[in-house]
């Protein structure tokens, strides 16, 4: 109601190592291919990066059919810590054929924590959206991921909506 919600941060920004919940225990876990730790090959995330609980965007409504990515903006946060924060639009990606929505969110302790749209972001802090697009486009390296633009705050919220709802489904 207050328009805030939780995201559990996964990777601190700044950092280059790649973690994430476990869907099945709920621990966060270093993320790895092929039995080798995964470290992004890159300059570090441009935000803290983590999930949204209780959230899972299918694949039949146009998701990955995982929980619903987040990147915060605001100070780095410890890894497993849940930021209170809210959404300000969506980075609508493609990779490797699948829609990979990144939810935009601002710390409610960030400098940027008075921004509520990706537009007023733009208009207030000139290079931000650019930094973001640019970075996901970008540091996965020989991978092709395609940046589609930013979405609204309402488009976001009803990624988050159809996310909360696919969860239910699946965990009756």
């Amino acid at each position: 109601k207050d328009e805030t919600i939780n995201a559990i941060i996964e990777i601190p920004a700044g950092t280059l190592e790649k973690w994430e919940v476990n869907k099945t225990s709920g621990i966060i876990e270093r993320d790895s291919i092929n039995g080798v730790p995964r470290t992004i090959q890159y300059i570090g995330y441009p935000g803290n990066y983590g999930m949204i609980p209780k959230t899972l965007l299918s694949k039949e409504n146009g998701g990955d059919g995982d929980p619903l990515d987040i990147l915060v903006l605001g100070p780095p946060v410890e890894r497993g810590n849940i930021v209170n924060c809210k959404i300000i639009g969506v980075l609508n990606l493609i990779d490797r054929g699948e829609n990979d929505d990144k939810i935009i969110a601002v710390s409610m302790d960030s400098p940027l924590h008075n921004i509520n749209s990706i537009e007023e972001l733009n208009d207030k802090h000139k290079g931000i959206s650019e930094i973001l697009k640019l970075w996901f486009t970008n540091y996965k390296g020989d991978v092709k991921v395609e940046a589609k633009g930013f979405k609204s705050k309402e488009e976001a919220y009803t990624i988050l909506v159809n996310s909360i709802e696919d969860y239910q489904l699946k965990h009756k």
